[in-house]
């Protein structure tokens, strides 16, 4: 026997690493290309692109926790109070961590952004790779990618690294892994207030596995039994860890984080706001226009939810999904931020993936890089605007 012959076999994480390779780069290239668009713009602007993707808005609000701790708020003219605790510990925790090998909270962010963004890609093509094969889970990281809010994923805030705890908490979901699944969902659940989603996503995936067993007669091992249940259970730890920690340092109980979220003009009204936003445009023809635009987005939304039911998504991804778009769609709150907030919702991404799997490479790879260079400039020109994305 040679030395070849000897070798060991490759482990499952470095085969699935290679698997994953192309659509990392894809991503990665995508990525690359909006920040370059970005320092072009800023260069041309005179406005410096590190501060616009680590110490702007949600990135200051992250940088003072990782510093400082909570307990920081701003009141404003009106009455209101910011505080600090609204945003959700993970990502400040981690940020803290990466900044003890000398960098700056701001730029521990950045990098925490960066790696979470990619973990992500990985997380959705893993996600479309075991349901369509490969191609689609290359297209699906790429889709990701090009989003017109994909700048935010190269941004310090918390949307890449929820994505990712999400993306492969849900792929756990799918082949089965409870503990791991429910471990994610908790890691989720202390990155953002949709972490309930998750938690979600799998509950309802264990109860449907229950009764399709009971319903088929069969008997599953007490560890197997266990194991789901363990996973389950660990599901809502992290979000309501850190929800009961804040209703009793604020001294409002069960409800002191949704006062906290009031605050910020931010509640769930079933759409009202978001429907009277748009109906306010039909005021003049330019308003008009762009309220046009806004449905024929929801609409968008809802027709690729539809393709995902049609196309029978797995539960999972369909009870999460649904959820993230109902946050997103009818929580009151600032309206720039909507496009942001429908971000994880990555399974609205896979009909589209499937399709473009289908056709020749080169056909994929132009639409997509046509799509690429609209989405860096769409987000460089977003960044340099006057309100957060």
């Amino acid at each position: 026997m040679t030395d070849l012959d000897q070798r060991p076999p490759p482990s499952r994480a470095g085969h699935a690493l290679r698997r994953a390779a192309p659509a990392l780069l894809v991503y990665a290239g995508v990525r690359a290309l909006g920040l370059a668009v970005l320092a072009a713009w800023g260069a041309a602007a005179g406005k410096s692109p590190h501060t616009l993707l680590t110490a702007r808005w949600d990135s200051l609000w992250y940088t003072r926790v990782a510093e400082h701790g909570y307990g920081w708020e701003v009141t404003l003219p009106d009455g209101s109070v910011h505080s600090n605790l609204a945003f959700f510990p993970l990502l400040p925790w981690l940020e803290r961590l990466v900044a003890t090998t000398g960098l700056s909270h701001a730029d521990a962010g950045l990098v925490v952004s960066w790696v979470a963004s990619l973990c992500a890609a990985a997380g959705i093509f893993a996600i479309a790779d075991h349901l369509y094969g490969r191609r689609a889970g290359i297209c699906a990281a790429a889709l990701w990618a090009v989003l017109p809010v994909g700048i935010v994923q190269s941004m310090a805030y918390s949307e890449s690294l929820f994505t990712a705890l999400a993306a492969w908490s849900l792929y756990a979901v799918l082949r089965g892994r409870w503990v791991t699944a429910g471990l994610l969902a908790s890691g989720a659940g202390l990155t953002r207030p949709v972490g309930a989603a998750v938690v979600a996503a799998i509950w309802a995936a264990a109860a449907l596995q229950v009764v399709r067993e009971r319903r088929a007669g069969a008997v599953r091992e007490r560890r197997a039994d266990a194991r789901m249940l363990l996973g389950v259970v660990l599901a809502p730890l992290g979000a309501a860890g850190y929800v009961l920690w804040v209703g009793h340092r604020t001294g409002g109980g069960l409800l002191g984080y949704l006062d906290v979220q009031a605050g910020w003009g931010n509640g769930f009204d079933f759409g009202y706001a978001f429907a009277r936003f748009v109906g306010e445009k039909f005021t003049s023809v330019p308003g008009a226009l762009a309220g046009v635009g806004l449905i024929v987005g929801v609409a968008l939304v809802v027709w690729l939810y539809v393709l995902g039911v049609r196309a029978r998504q797995p539960p999972p991804l369909l009870v999460y999904c649904g959820i993230v778009v109902v946050l997103a769609l009818c929580a009151a709150g600032y309206f720039g931020s909507k496009p942001r907030l429908l971000m994880p919702a990555f399974p609205l991404l896979l009909p589209v993936a499937v399709a473009l799997a289908r056709l020749r490479t080169s056909r994929s790879a132009l639409v997509l890089g046509g799509v690429a260079v609209a989405s860096a400039v769409y987000g460089a020109f977003w960044l340099h605007g006057s309100g957060p994305p």
